[in-house]
Parts: structure tokens; sequence; C-alpha cells
């Protein structure tokens, strides 16, 4: 059975059971890649997804996020959406990223991903040096530093997991519109400091990251 969701709307503010999911059956010998969106900006939660296509598949003009435009990304994210096996989305949050660090809450959001499918691929491949805790796993899991460049399903995660959370930046916007998300989606550019130094941290700052805990320190804004 196919469960097509998408609670990112009804969210208010954003919490760790986001979730968008097309949890469908596949072969056993399907292949998950999984990728993550967030992990460097100052604000706003850490996103990863998992997308699960056949040995063999790939999805015309899907590669590493980072080389595509914003629209191609968003066009690529519903080819993606309606061509693959299954996929699903999920995210850590802010409290979760100061209280963990960002290492273990990107982990976490990880795990969450896979474990939002109706069953595991046989095979999984993460991008980067590390795997994150998949208890009961009994598959092919391996991480591979450079796969949003190299594996088909990785790739398409990561396009998966940087749409969602450009979208959820501009959701913050909306609610915090002094800082700017929805330009440079919780990085730290030069705008976005100076807005952090003139207002102080929002409540989806991240205040385990220096910039930001060093205005907490200061009392700027406040």
């Amino acid at each position: 059975m196919v469960r097509d969701r998408d609670e990112g709307e009804a969210v208010s503010g954003i919490d760790c059971q986001w979730v968008a999911v097309r949890a469908a059956a596949f072969a056993p010998d399907a292949v998950g890649g999984i990728d993550e969106a967030g992990r460097g900006p100052l604000a706003g939660p850490v996103v990863a997804a998992i997308v699960v296509l056949a040995p063999d598949q790939r999805i015309d003009g899907v590669r590493d996020s980072k080389q595509m435009t914003a629209a191609r990304r968003q066009a690529a994210a519903q080819e993606i959406k309606a061509r693959a096996a299954a996929w699903a989305i999920a995210l850590a949050n802010v409290e979760e990223i100061d209280t963990l660090n960002i290492l273990h809450a990107t982990m976490l959001a990880m795990r969450r991903a896979v474990e939002r499918l109706a069953q595991s691929p046989g095979v999984l491949r993460v991008d980067g040096n590390r795997l994150p805790d998949l208890p009961g796993y009994l598959g092919d899991a391996r991480a591979i530093i450079g796969g949003d460049r190299t594996c088909p399903a990785i790739s398409a995660a990561s396009v998966l997991a940087k749409t969602a959370r450009d979208d959820l930046m501009l959701a913050l916007d909306r609610r915090f519109p002094a800082y700017g998300f929805a330009q440079h989606k919780g990085y730290p550019t030069a705008a976005h400091l100076a807005a952090l130094t003139r207002h102080g941290p929002c409540p989806e700052h991240r205040r385990s990251f220096r910039p930001v805990r060093a205005v907490v320190e200061a009392g700027a804004g406040v």
C-alpha cells in the first residue's frame, strides 16, 4: 500500500515529527540513497531524505543538488517523487541540534527518514563518511564520500532534502521576516550575521553554533 503524506504545512513551528513520505513496496535489491541538507546554517532544522530506486534506475536531470538551480531542483523533486520506488523526508529540529550536536542530529534525521519507509531496501548508500545507527538493519549499508555525485539514489535524496529544507526556511521567513531566511536559508552570510546582531536570535537559531552563542553572550538585540 502506498502512503503519500506531507505534514509540513500542518506544523506550528518545526518539530521532529515533520514528515513527507511515499512508503511503497519495492524489490529486495532496490537501492536506498540517503543525504542531508542544513548542517552548516545558523538556524532551522537539519533535513534528511532517502530515495529508493531500482538497481539500474536513473532519473533524467537529477544530479547533486548543489549543482542545480533552485528552479531545476524543484522540478527534479517532483520527478523524483513520481518515479522513485519510495522516498521519505524527516528532520531533527533546532532543540535536538543544540542538545545532541549537529553530527548526531544529522544521523538522527537520517534514521528517522529510513524508519518512515514501509520496508528497508536491501542496499543503503549514504553520502559522507559515516552511517546512521539503524537498529535491526541487516542489509548492505555503506557510506560514500562524494556519493551525491556518483550514486543516483543519493543524488535524488540530496534534491529532496534540499528542496524540503528550503521550503521550511521560506515558512520560517514568514514567521521571522527580520532575518532574511528566504534569501540565505539560515547560512552565515554577512546579511544574516548583521540581522542576528541587530535583533538577537529567534527561537529557530542554533544557540550551540558559535556566531549565535556569541550574540547571546554579548546580549545583542536584547
